[in-house]
């Protein structure tokens, strides 16, 4: 038996309940009644929050990004430092309308969380103050996409195909609901997500959690590359915010459209990275089986993260540079258009009892208009020949399609009913 679920001791009435027995009350109602929570908070009850040393220089916790917008906040923004991946699974019998009521509820109190305001029914009101660039992004799964527009579930949101290097484990496959949540402070992180998930319970249920971190939030410039937990510089080639190719690559264009305007696809691979193995190999075989150099992210024919490669560069011996076998020069396509938005996280998880030294690996995230046309080609390559496939093993997957932001008023997701 749970701590929660236990009886009071000596019959008396269990403390819990009469601390937050009428908040679990109200949050029930508050679910029921989602469709009529859009017109606004005012009549909300959040006490009135106090911010400080939010002037102080260097805070950060006071940065706020917009919620509303054509697109959805978290993926053109820069990453923070911290992020947590939820995938929930619709409760039997909640179809068209209650699906509405949960996406209103959950967008209000997202559209609040991430401006530091407190969320409706928010029994730890302070946790909200600092928002620190929280954002919460929105993924639909199948199921739910068909469960309330049949006619709109795009051809490639399904379960990718089976890859040879894949070992999935089914604990971190799939969804209805996807829910990213990042943020550059892990506090308030973990209310942001408790107050959703909290928001979610009468409609459906957990089936995974993956938490991810980068960089504390200062300790390089903003825009610097990320590295995984290989030491490897992970995103050179990603498109740069604010571009055309950004846009074709991540919203589409009249080539590769999105499936609805304003709206993209994710796609989220748990993938181990065998660290005590890859202690093994020395430096010169870490960057070969890359491509690029660990000091910098520069390709091994050049001198500077963004150079180009050169993939014709042959040694002395007559072998190429950059092998073939390099991650690098299997990721590349040779079509332009085959191009993804990476925008992973690392996860370093206790190690089981008696086993390897570590439990650890990346949340890769992918962002692109179509999963067909730009990132199954690139996956394909890499499943049939990539060194890096001797240290890396892809245990979970899913891939949610993204829909536009949310107007004022509005929710994410309204699209679909209309």
């Amino acid at each position: 038996m749970s701590p929660e679920s236990a009886p009071p001791r000596n019959g008396g009435v269990a403390r819990r309940h009469l601390l937050f027995g009428g908040a679990a009350a109200g949050l029930g109602a508050v679910a029921a009644a989602g469709a009529q929570l859009a017109a606004g908070r005012a009549g909300s009850a959040a006490p009135d929050l106090v911010r400080t040393g939010l002037d102080e220089a260097g805070a950060n916790g006071s940065q706020i990004v917009p919620f509303f917008g054509l697109h959805q906040a978290g993926i053109e923004t820069p990453p923070p430092a911290h992020a947590s991946f939820v995938a929930l699974d619709l409760r039997a019998g909640v179809g068209r309308d209650r699906i509405r009521s949960l996406l209103r509820l959950l967008s209000d109190d997202a559209a609040a969380l991430t401006q530091g305001q407190a969320a409706l029914a928010d029994t730890e009101a302070e946790l909200a103050v600092l928002p620190a660039r929280l954002t919460v992004t929105f993924g639909f799964g199948p199921r739910l996409v068909a469960a309330v527009a049949p006619h709109l579930v795009p051809g490639w949101l399904a379960p990718l195909p089976a890859f040879g290097i894949d070992a999935l484990q089914e604990r971190w496959n799939g969804g209805d609901l996807l829910l990213q949540l990042c943020a550059d402070d892990p506090l308030t992180l973990a209310h942001a997500q408790r107050m959703l998930l909290k928001d979610s319970r009468s409609f459906a249920t957990v089936r995974w959690i993956q938490s991810g971190f980068r960089r504390a939030y200062g300790s390089e410039r903003a825009g610097t590359t990320a590295r995984n937990l290989f030491g490897q510089v992970d995103g050179s080639a990603n498109p740069v915010p604010g571009t055309a190719e950004f846009h074709r690559v991540v919203w589409g264009d009249a080539e590769i459209p999105a499936w609805l305007e304003g709206g993209t696809s994710v796609v989220v691979r748990r993938i181990a990275m065998n660290l005590d193995t890859w202690d093994e190999l020395d430096r010169r075989g870490r960057e070969e089986s890359v491509g690029r150099t660990l000091t910098n992210g520069a390709p091994l024919t050049g001198s500077s993260e963004r150079d180009e490669p050169d993939f014709e560069a042959v040694t002395a011996l007559g072998f190429p540079v950059i092998p073939d076998y390099a991650h690098m020069r299997r990721a590349r396509p040779d079509n332009p258009r085959q191009r993804i938005l990476r925008r992973s996280y690392n996860y370093d998880a206790a190690p089981e009892p008696g086993g390897a030294v570590s439990n650890a690996g990346q949340v890769f995230v992918s962002y692109q208009a179509d999963v067909t046309a730009q990132f199954l080609p690139i996956q394909e390559r890499l499943d049939k020949l990539d060194l890096l496939n001797e240290w890396t093993t892809p245990i979970g997957s899913a891939v949610f399609a993204v829909p536009p932001g949310a107007r004022e008023g509005g929710f994410v997701g309204e699209e679909l009913f209309k």
